[in-house]
């Protein structure tokens, strides 16, 4: 990308950021690159063989805002009077610190992913594009009637599926009820059927549309939460949807990407949707308006397939440094696959890092303690999985590796 490496020789960015894989969507070969981050293993291994990665000295793990706080962190972008500021999700604490030390944060306005992430304020902002939601209701907790239906809960904000319940009983109900009377939710029909999710990309002129994949979710033995994002499979999505489907998804993400560009947004977004199997017919879930988890190793299995090819975190990059795009596509991905392993609610067992290294695995470990939270993040460049919610003969030689 000639156009991106020319900006950055005269326009750097200072990529900041708690965890650094979500930094590494691009060759840290590339000059006028730079990752700021915290001093875990993982960053120091790579640090060494990188000047421009920064390590900053803490006895804890620091929030990005955090990072930005540091004389450390400081010092060095100081000295740097022309380099941008990039983090992986924009937050208003974020923009008053950068305001204050007189950064440029190249990242979109908070205001707006405060606006289009959360469930409920979400429906007012789609307008229109409601349509494309399941069927849903918006109430009080206490208000809530059970009629002998099973259904699907999300308070407003949620991360990772955390915020999403499954009522499956009168009994389920009652305990949300009791914890939260007054707290709105939004109620939907629980349907049955695969998840499908991709990043995509907010240009001047265009909404660039990444590939899609399956979306691994609430599998164990990698999480024992029903909900739980736990990994993108690029592979099965050419096996089991339609054409039918892939136009329904093109045609939902293009309208909530461009409904982002009128509202002032740049940059990466994704998009979240379900198959009922029932009807065929696609519905929108969620929409993360901000860099997507599945960017860095999206980019990663694109530059692998094609050095040089188009990767959607070099869309990112671009868009936000308002270049144009090239007229070359995305490098199409039809393999590969990432799955975390998450702190679970009663923690027995850490997979063994060094035999999934033997059989060729790629793994990222992180420190966290929280349940729900990435413990052990796993990447093949062959799919995990044959169908939906089954894994394939690569996906059960992983299981039997961490079981």
């Amino acid at each position: 990308m000639k156009e991106l490496n020319q900006a950055l020789k005269s326009t750097p960015i200072i990529y900041v950021t708690r965890d650094i894989e979500r930094a590494l969507g691009l060759p840290l070969e590339t000059p006028g690159y730079f990752i700021m981050t915290n001093n875990t293993p993982f960053a120091k291994n790579i640090a060494k063989d990188h000047n421009n990665v920064y390590i900053i000295e803490s006895d804890t793990l620091l929030d990005t805002w955090q990072l930005l706080k540091t004389e450390q962190a400081k010092s060095l972008i100081d000295q740097k009077p022309n380099a941008r500021i990039l983090v992986f999700k924009n937050t208003k604490q974020i923009e008053t610190i950068c305001q204050d030390n007189n950064w440029t944060l190249l990242n979109p306005a908070a205001a707006i992913s405060n606006q289009v992430e959360p469930k409920i304020s979400q429906i007012t902002w789609l307008e229109e594009l409601a349509e494309y939601l399941p069927q849903y209701t918006v109430t009080t907790c206490e208000q809530i009637i059970w009629d002998d239906n099973p259904f699907v809960l999300q308070f407003n904000r949620s991360h990772t599926g955390s915020g999403t319940k499954h009522i499956t009983s009168k009994k389920d109900l009652e305990s949300i009820q009791q914890t939260f009377p007054k707290r709105e939710a939004r109620i939907a029909n629980y349907i049955h059927g695969p998840l499908y999710t991709n990043n995509n990309c907010v240009q001047e002129n265009d909404i660039l549309i990444g590939n899609i994949s399956y979306q691994i979710t609430g599998l164990p033995p990698f999480t024992d939460r029903q909900f739980a994002t736990i990994g993108n499979d690029w592979g099965l999505p050419k096996h089991i949807i339609t054409n039918e489907q892939k136009t329904q998804y093109i045609t939902i993400a293009k309208k909530v990407g461009e409904k982002l560009r009128k509202a002032g947004w740049k940059g990466l977004f994704g998009i979240d949707t379900i198959v009922n199997q029932e009807t065929g017919q696609l519905h929108l879930l969620e929409i993360n308006c901000r860099q997507p988890a599945s960017t860095t190793y999206e980019s990663q299995l694109q530059q692998q397939k094609d050095s040089n090819g188009f990767t959607i975190f070099q869309a990112h990059l671009m868009a936000l440094l308002e270049l144009a795009p090239p007229s070359t596509p995305f490098t199409i991905l039809d393999d590969g696959a990432q799955i975390i392993y998450r702190v679970k609610d009663t923690q027995t067992k850490t997979p063994n890092k060094q035999i999934l290294e033997e059989h060729k695995y790629h793994t990222i470990s992180y420190n966290n303690t929280k349940p729900g939270t990435d413990l052990l993040r796993i990447q093949s460049p062959q799919s995990f999985m044959s169908n939906h919610d089954t894994f394939n003969k690569n996906g059960q030689t992983l299981v039997s590796l961490i079981s």
